[in-house]
């Protein structure tokens, strides 16, 4: 008989982790047994500061990590080798918890609603019952949604650190399932929400169905989940084919859907418009964030020795996704159904980093790797969504927030600060020179370029001047176009919004200016382990 052996846990290395696990089974208790009055205080300063105490265990972890290869890779095998810690997901976690940061933030605003959240008083309530009404006229609110927020953000952080398919799948659903109930808590427009939490939850189990068979596939095949037992039975080509080729099919099912990828976008725009929009801050920017560290690694590191068959996959997805998503985002009148279809334009410009993958000897001197350009473009891609939709909920007229492209017309004059704000976002979003996002896409383009994928890269430059234009029209609809009536008013935030909106515009001004440290931090976090 084969003995059990005991795995050992490598607490110190998994300290983020832990704590934020811990700050979320705590704030259910919070929920249990603190008295209503206490329990928004409690929360966000309870998930504020576990946030932050993870961070600090990030960057303890990361100044003592082991190294291999002069610094070409960093990082251990935790809990028997299920959770890479490694540079890369490093990288991934601090970048995730920083955004957290803002999705709390974010959360705990009160000012923009008459001193209410835009969470639900009553979820449970029956929209337009008196359940409802009294709800209402209580402020009540859903302050679990501090804990749930911070189980998302450890499935986010255990997702791209899964060294195995297994793990991979629990991170997947512990990011999933959270947000699925977040997404139907909105205060207003409830039905609305409710329509785009029951979509995201129903498709969502398909793609995780996908993933959970392609999974026993790759098994049949190889004989293990564990990601370096499948590439090494990928290199010496151990088994059937057949099976490989379709488990890495379904698997990729799982991983496009959470990114939003053609032909798996459709809950994207439905999802962003109905959730509460700081839910579709936090969603937008971390859930992208940590499902593209998943498929990285997956590809890389698992699927490294078979890219030639999965490359051509991706570079139709990365085409279709950009097209799509840029063509599909012009016709949208709300800015919400905007800025997810070019969500979906994003996946595909970061997707052509991906297919930047070079082996480390083909590297030119001081050139950089597709892990460097994709985590950076991440970094850009999420600080600047993140305060774009922070922006989005300030913009109100007599009903509340409205999202409406047509009601934004007059903003330049109405508050020309937070329209000038919003601009630079979509001008970052758009590659604009001296802005973040300029940077990064000449990032992931010069890797794809280098690795023999120039016709995604032409795609993706055609794709690009297609969305300069349906950014260039919002900008044109806040500045130019006369206002619908009384015109939208702009809702003065609290400290909380505020801070995000300006830490967003910061980092996004900064990385465009000054991008080396970030591009160095990408490049010391080194290559996937396995």
């Amino acid at each position: 008989m084969t003995e059990f052996t005991k795995p050992s846990v490598e607490y110190f290395e998994l300290w983020p982790l832990l704590v934020v696990f811990g700050v979320a089974c705590l704030g259910v208790v919070v929920e249990a047994f603190a008295p209503r009055a206490a329990r928004y205080v409690s929360q966000v300063v309870l998930a504020l500061a576990g946030l932050v105490a993870a961070m600090v265990g990030v960057v303890l972890i990361a100044r003592d990590v082991t190294t291999y290869d002069d610094g070409a890779a960093r990082g251990i095998l935790a809990v028997g080798g299920t959770i890479a810690v490694d540079g890369p997901s490093l990288f991934i976690w601090g970048l995730v918890l920083a955004l957290a940061i803002g999705g709390v933030l974010l959360f705990a605003e009160r000012h923009l609603d008459g001193g209410s959240s835009a969470f639900a008083g009553q979820a449970s309530a029956v929209p337009g019952t008196d359940a409802e009404t009294a709800a209402l006229a209580a402020r009540r609110e859903h302050t679990e949604v501090y804990p749930l927020l911070m189980f998302a953000v450890f499935g986010m952080m255990l997702f791209p650190a899964a060294n195995d398919l297994l793990t991979m799948f629990v991170g997947l659903e512990v990011l999933s399932l959270p947000l699925y109930l977040l997404c139907g808590l909105a205060r207003r427009r409830r039905l609305l929400s409710q329509e785009a939490a029951l979509k995201y939850f129903l498709l969502g189990a398909f793609s995780s169905g996908f993933f959970l068979y392609g999974a026993a596939l790759i098994y049949g095949y190889a004989g293990s989940m564990d990601f370096a037992l499948i590439n090494e039975a990928v290199r010496n080509d151990v088994g059937n084919s057949s099976l490989l080729l379709i488990g890495t099919g379904l698997l990729s099912v799982g991983l496009l859907f959470k990114v939003g990828a053609v032909p798996f976008q459709a809950w994207t725009p439905d999802v962003y418009q109905g959730a509460p929009t700081p839910v579709t801050a936090f969603m937008a920017a971390g859930t992208k964030v940590a499902a593209f560290g998943a498929l990285m690694r997956l590809f890389y590191v698992a699927l490294g020795a078979d890219r030639w068959s999965w490359q051509p996959m991706l570079w139709i997805i990365a085409v279709l996704s950009m097209f799509v998503g840029a063509v599909l985002a012009i016709t949208q009148n709300d800015i919400k159904r905007l800025l997810a279809y070019s969500s979906v334009a994003h996946t595909g410009f970061i997707l052509t980093g991906v297919l930047g993958l070079q082996a480390s000897d083909q590297l030119a001197i001081g050139e950089i790797t597709s892990i460097q350009a994709v985590l950076f473009y991440l970094t850009t891609y999420g600080f600047a969504t993140l305060g774009a939709f922070a922006v989005v909920s300030l913009v109100r007229d007599a009903g509340g927030e409205t999202t409406a492209i047509d009601r934004w017309a007059g903003l330049g004059k109405e508050s020309p600060v937070v329209a000038a704000v919003f601009a630079f976002f979509l001008l970052a979003m758009a590659g604009i020179p001296l802005t973040s996002g300029f940077v990064g896409k000449l990032a992931v383009f010069s890797v794809a370029l280098a690795a023999g994928a120039w016709p995604v890269v032409v795609a993706a430059v055609i794709a690009s001047i297609i969305a300069a234009f349906l950014y260039i029209k919002v900008i044109k609809v806040m500045y130019f176009d006369e206002p619908v009536g009384d015109g939208p008013t702009v809702a003065y935030p609290s400290v909380l919004t505020a801070t995000t909106i300006a830490v967003g515009a910061a980092v996004t001004l900064v990385l465009g200016v000054l991008p080396g440290p970030v591009l160095d931090l990408a490049a010391a976090a080194g290559e996937f382990i396995r």
